[in-house]
């Protein structure tokens, strides 16, 4: 497997029509300081696999969300991402891509 990460999110989002699914795997984690007067951040990394010749290749992008409520958090991601991609029909699966591939190689 190769694996490209891809700084831009709009190089991310032209790469999609590359995909060898619909789905696109997301998953996130909290970024926290113990200095209050910085707001906690999140993580959200972005999948998807594609194939190159005899190659799978996994895409790989990141975005940063702000100023979240931890108790909404799973419903301000998914805003979140459907503005991202209000563009493109894909599902959005909640899980490590890299383990699920393992999962099923």
């Amino acid at each position: 497997m190769i694996v490209i990460f891809v700084d831009m999110l709009e190089d991310f989002l032209r790469f999609l029509e590359q995909r060898i699914m619909d789905e696109v795997f997301y998953e996130y984690k909290e970024r926290t300081s113990s200095d209050l007067s910085i707001n906690n951040k999140i993580e959200i990394v972005l999948h998807f696999l594609s194939k190159l010749e005899n190659f799978l290749v996994l895409y790989e992008t990141k975005l940063t969300l702000e100023n979240f409520t931890p108790s909404d958090i799973d419903q301000q991601i998914i805003r979140k991402l459907k503005e991202v991609f209000k563009k493109h029909e894909i599902k959005l699966i909640k899980g490590k891509i890299r383990e699920i591939f393992l999962s099923y190689s």
